[in-house]
């Protein structure tokens, strides 16, 4: 299968070295918002054509499908792109910013016929997957999730270091990782949430620190906290307090409520999540269904999203004028 990238920074070249370890999968095709880093990514992974222009990648012979681990704000158009091209593709979480958008996702991939998946990793972590399976198994019932995403951005600057040309959101992309997995750990949409936030950063115009609180119809609950303002350990940990255990989820790690790690290697063929999204990707592809994670799955995240949304900027307002 030809495939091709779009996006050629951190997460994209980590897509880049998850294929590698996929057997049938060639790279033909990186498209790139920087000329220089693209060509080298490009030379990098031996991916024979690279340029700025998406449209150039989606007519390259025999192309399949993309891939996009472009910025956030590019991820509805692009993904549009792709589908209204013919192709599939598979587009980095969020699949979009704002619920309009993802409704549109929605109408079009049932319009096109193609596979249009969100990179929602979370679902296929092997430390979530161990959990998912035992409760499918009817071996434990989430009672709470408590989680927590810290990271250190007070300028903008991406996961390598660099700067980036767009800005990063709590809720529209780090949020999206919790929304989704509650759900889909529960078995049910959230019936009830509520968020507040701290002050907005002068130059950023994001929110730096945010709560979130939800809940589902059986009773339980999630409760989530973020922050670019955290000094510390970086990245997203999850804890899963259920009727029969205690486990704690690290990427794509797990240990037990006593801080023993858990032997994952009989979950998945792989122990990296982001390969095991390509792998699902792929599959649905060649066996022409629904993927896990596809934008109609992933669609009920973004209406909670939406709801969040709205509720800080009632606050925002009512705060306003008091």
């Amino acid at each position: 299968m030809k495939v091709g990238v779009a996006g050629q920074g951190a997460f994209g070249q980590k897509h880049l070295e998850a294929i590698q370890a996929i057997p049938g999968i060639e790279v033909i095709t990186l498209t790139g918002g920087n000329p220089a880093g693209t060509e080298e990514v490009a030379k990098k992974f031996k991916i024979p054509h690279w340029t700025g222009d998406l449209a150039e990648s989606l007519k390259q012979p025999g192309l399949e499908a993309m891939i996009l681990a472009t910025p956030t704000p590019m991820h509805a158009s692009q993904g549009l792109q792709c589908m209204r091209a013919g192709k599939h593709v598979q587009i980095e979480i969020p699949i979009s910013d704002s619920l309009a958008d993802a409704e549109a996702l929605v109408k079009t991939q049932k319009e096109m016929g193609v596979v249009c998946m969100g990179g929602h990793t979370r679902r296929f972590n092997p430390s979530h997957q161990y959990v998912h399976k035992k409760i499918k198994a009817g071996e434990l019932k989430v009672l709470q999730m408590n989680v927590t995403t810290y990271f250190f951005r007070r300028t903008n600057m991406n996961a390598a270091g660099k700067p980036r040309s767009w800005t990063d959101h709590l809720l529209w992309h780090h949020a999206c990782h919790t929304v989704d997995l509650f759900q889909y750990q529960t078995g049910e949409l959230v019936s009830d949430c509520y968020a507040v936030q701290g002050p907005m950063h002068p130059e950023l115009k994001i929110a730096m620190d945010m709560g979130i609180v939800m809940k589902v119809p059986s009773g339980a609950i999630c409760t989530l906290s973020l922050s670019f303002n955290n000094k510390g350990p970086l990245g997203t940990r999850f804890r899963y307090i259920c009727d029969n255990g205690t486990y704690q989820a690290y990427y794509d790690d797990v240990v037990d409520g006593e801080d023993k790690k858990i032997d994952l290697s009989h979950v998945d063929v792989s122990m990296n999540g982001i390969e095991l999204q390509d792998r699902e990707f792929f599959s649905a592809i060649k066996e022409k269904r629904e993927p896990n994670a596809s934008v109609q799955q992933c669609f009920t995240a973004m209406q909670v999203l939406d709801r969040l949304d709205r509720i800080l900027n009632s606050s925002a307002k009512a705060t306003a004028k008091n």
